[in-house]
């Protein structure tokens, strides 16, 4: 009962500091207020409602032992619009029914739009390993970028410590810090080729290879399979192979030469 005190406590500060704002944005901050409520009322239902029909025990009992879900994954984008505010419109908009847990802007300021236990609606379509339901275990994050520039500093400064902070709070594995365009390479190419995947992985965001020169490619190294131990979806293998080169190889063509296979091996032996 004590992590649901801190769960209702948390979210009645959060109406607090909410609806207490009078900026551009109160009237979609009231929103985000009105929905916090009716979860914290849905979760404070006392005994548990149940109208499936089954033959219930008269007596209602509430485990002692229970915590809010927690994030698995972190999801990076690039929100593929000419500005930051021109994104917070966007998730604000209950029309686009698309949103991120953060924004970050290209001058390094972050907007924190939802708890990170709650379910964003940022990736979509997606698969990544055997999950597939990417919303519901992962946090988003998108970094204002149009998708043909290259990522600021200051945005990428604050990207990290965010990472960390995140990566320590949830427990979050280094292999699953991954691309939009990783879970959904068939509609997505986000964050762009430009962004520096082998820098976070350096600091423990991601994995990278390792030195592929003097690699000799077993006998029949099977790309297709690689890809998916990886994580890749193989449904598409152009898609995959076209994800995976934008990640790690900073390359947006079709095709594997053998250079590209030996980094492929070397990489998925990190996800074995």
């Amino acid at each position: 009962m004590k992590n649901l005190f801190i769960v209702f406590s948390a979210f009645a500060l959060a109406t607090i500091i909410y609806g207490c704002s009078q900026g551009k944005y109160a009237a979609t901050n009231k929103s985000y207020k009105k929905q916090i409520e009716g979860y914290a009322a849905l979760l404070k239902e006392y005994p548990i409602k149940d109208s499936a029909g089954l033959p219930y025990a008269e007596e209602w009992v509430g485990t002692t032992n229970l915590s809010m879900r927690r994030p698995n994954f972190v999801i990076i984008h690039h929100t593929a619009q000419n500005s930051c505010e021109q994104t917070l419109k966007t998730f604000t908009l209950p029309r686009t029914q698309v949103s991120a847990h953060y924004v970050i802007c290209e001058d390094g300021t972050v907007h924190h739009m939802l708890n990170d236990l709650l379910r964003a609606h940022h990736a979509g379509v997606s698969k990544w390993g055997n999950t597939t339901d990417l919303n519901s275990s992962s946090i988003g994050i998108e970094l204002d970028n149009n998708g043909f520039e290259p990522f600021a500093e200051a945005q990428m400064k604050s990207l990290v410590i965010l990472l960390d902070r995140l990566k320590k709070a949830y427990s979050i594995p280094t292999s699953n810090f991954i691309g939009h365009g990783d879970i959904a390479p068939t509609r997505k190419n986000d964050p762009n080729w430009r962004f520096n995947w082998k820098s976070l992985a350096e600091k423990g965001f991601g994995h990278w290879y390792d030195d592929a020169t003097n690699v000799t490619l077993p006998v029949g190294f099977n790309h297709l399979q690689a890809l998916r131990v990886v994580g890749f979806d193989i449904k598409d293998t152009t898609a995959a192979i076209v994800g995976f080169k934008r990640h790690w190889l900073q390359d947006t063509t079709k095709g594997l030469n053998n250079e590209q296979l030996k980094v492929l091996h070397q990489l998925s032996k990190k996800y074995q």
